[in-house]
């Protein structure tokens, strides 16, 4: 994140002083923003950035235990840089956060600066190759230089120069989160082809008595696990090339001086980052049980996927709170449609809502004709459930405020209902740009192929949210029971290319680290081969017999 905050942050005086030492290993950087106390919440922030005219510089503090900031990658051992985000104190007022540029440790000897504590926080869930770290500052000085002057300014008496947008600051963490989308789609193709492969290698128990062992891929309830998340990923990777060319669009209008995009841009990819970051953790350790005891150990490859992916539901924002960002922008362009505005991007669906006034728990049924065997009718069903569900929060949202209660209490007793809205929003944008790229797709039989897994995504995600579907007067339980029955009926069309449709992720062995996931389908062999190399197999009577076996049994 260090060099992508200095190209989006930094003026262009402040890039070069910084961009090629970052660019050449001279710097080498981290972002610290979360700390001890606060991540998600960044109002809450503690570390304190105040300017001293007299001198003209910066003065850095961590004022409390809590503001340590907390986490940053690369900050325990490797770093002699970090942008900090800090709240700015000037002229006697607050101005909020803003980012600077701090030197930590003496460039040479690597030392920590004096004002300056640093370290690694210790042992974690998993990813233990990153020393994340801690950073405390005491009235640590930097020159008023190194504050990240793109958009604000602190002029050299002192005076403010505020930004367009005070979201312009987070624009590190919009692209963080852009690319945690494409982040999701990999690692649960990953751990897709590897429990797929392996699942063609695995012979287990009879389908007929006396005939040899299937391959557990053949049956239905491997394929039910599997095929739906095989699905997801490739909807996954299409949403993640659409979030990596929305940011890039986005960020030439803001170049520009255009910032109308901004406020969806920042809805979408919060949204989407807590949608497909939760998706995958999940869909990542149900791809480990499916590859059964042999899963669990290292050698399949799935658990270091998973301990180094979870933690994107927690980082760059947790995902709850994410997910009630998402919903605040919802809320607004409801709003702004029965005030009589119209909307666009993702959100015009909002747009053809009824404008009658119906109380909160009636939300009125949307008239869709559903047919199952067409992607594009069935991102009709999804539109209309993101809408009931948008309507439906945005109502009770609205009736927790007639009960005379504060806005943020309303808030907090309706966002269960906000949280169900920006899932059903998120999860309407995914079956769109799946179905979407499906008519860009020239050959024919890859692109029947992509629409049996698009239909398979939107079809299972349908009989997941059944519920959905028929409180909101979408689908009838005739059309559900239709449904179930299509999914299944999918998972055999899909089973013959099962194999072929992981091996195009083209995810080479050694990036794999997968015994059970290996390409040549040699696992038993290698797995033996594995297992031999184990710190525990260097000696043939290990030391802790000697220790405390044997003088154990002695005693018997």
């Amino acid at each position: 994140m260090f060099l992508p905050t200095l190209l989006t942050q930094a003026t262009p005086e402040q890039q070069d002083r910084f961009f090629m030492p970052a660019w050449n290993l001279e710097i080498i950087g981290t972002y610290a923003q979360t700390e001890m106390g606060h991540g998600t919440h960044l109002r809450g922030l503690e570390t304190t950035a105040t300017y001293d005219p007299a001198t003209q510089e910066f003065i850095l503090n961590s004022p409390t235990v809590t503001s340590i900031k907390w986490w940053p990658g690369g900050l325990g051992k490797t770093s002699n840089h970090a942008i900090v985000l800090a709240q700015l104190y000037t002229q006697g007022q607050c101005k909020g956060l803003h980012a600077f540029i701090v030197p930590i440790r003496q460039l040479g000897t690597h030392k920590p600066l004096p004002g300056i504590t640093v370290g690694d926080i210790g042992p974690k869930f998993g990813y233990d190759e990153m020393d994340n770290g801690y950073l405390k500052m005491d009235n640590f000085r930097i020159p008023r230089e190194n504050m990240l002057m793109k958009y604000a300014q602190v002029e050299p008496d002192g005076t403010y120069v505020k930004p367009l947008s005070d979201k312009l600051t987070y624009g590190t963490m919009v692209f963080i989160r852009s690319l945690i989308v494409g982040d999701a789609a990999r690692s649960l193709s990953q751990a897709c082809t590897i429990a797929i492969r392996y699942s063609a290698v695995r012979h287990q128990s009879e389908l007929k008595p006396g005939e040899p062992e299937p391959q557990i891929l053949d049956y239905q309830t491997q394929q039910y696990k599997l095929f739906p998340l095989l699905a997801t990923a490739y909807a996954f990777h299409f949403v993640g090339a659409y979030m990596k060319d929305t940011y890039r669009r986005i960020s030439g209008d803001i170049n520009e001086g255009d910032l109308s995009g901004l406020p969806e841009l920042h809805a979408l990819t919060a949204g989407l980052k807590a949608f497909t970051s939760w998706t995958a953790s999940a869909g990542i350790e149900e791809c480990r049980m499916a590859c059964g005891g042999h899963g669990y150990s290292r050698c399949s490859g799935i658990p270091d996927i998973y301990v180094t992916f979870t933690p994107s539901c927690t980082y760059e924002g947790e995902n709850t709170v994410m997910m009630l960002q998402t919903a605040r922008f919802l809320v607004k362009s409801y709003n702004q449609v029965i005030s009589g505005q119209r909307v666009t991007g993702m959100v015009s669906y909002l747009n053809d809502l009824s404008r009658q006034r119906i109380q909160p728990q009636h939300v009125a049924a949307r008239t869709v004709t559903v047919r199952i065997n067409d992607p594009v009718s069935l991102v009709e069903a999804y539109k209309a459930r993101a809408a009931w569900f948008v309507e439906a929060a945005a109502k009770n949202l609205q009736a927790e405020l007639n009960h005379r209660k504060s806005k943020e209490d309303a808030w907090n007793r309706t966002s269960v209902d906000l949280v169900r809205a920006s899932e059903a929003h998120c999860h309407y944008v995914i079956v769109k740009l799946f179905t979407a790229k499906l008519s860009e797709i020239s050959n024919a039989a890859v692109r029947a192929v992509m629409t049996e897994l698009c239909l398979l995504y939107a079809l299972y995600g349908i009989s997941k949210n059944t519920g959905d579907f028929l409180q909101a007067g979408i689908l009838t339980d005739a059309q559900i029971t239709q449904v179930n029955q299509r999914v299944k009926e999918l998972l055999a069309i899909i089973r013959p290319n099962a194999v072929a449709l992981v091996d195009s992720f083209d995810f080479h062995d050694v990036h794999l680290g997968s015994v059970l996931g290996r390409y040549d389908g040699n696992v038993y062999e290698n797995m033996f081969e594995w297992a031999k190399k184990s710190p525990l197999n260097n000696t043939e009577v290990h030391e802790s017999f000697h220790k405390h076996l044997k003088p154990m049994q002695a005693k018997l």
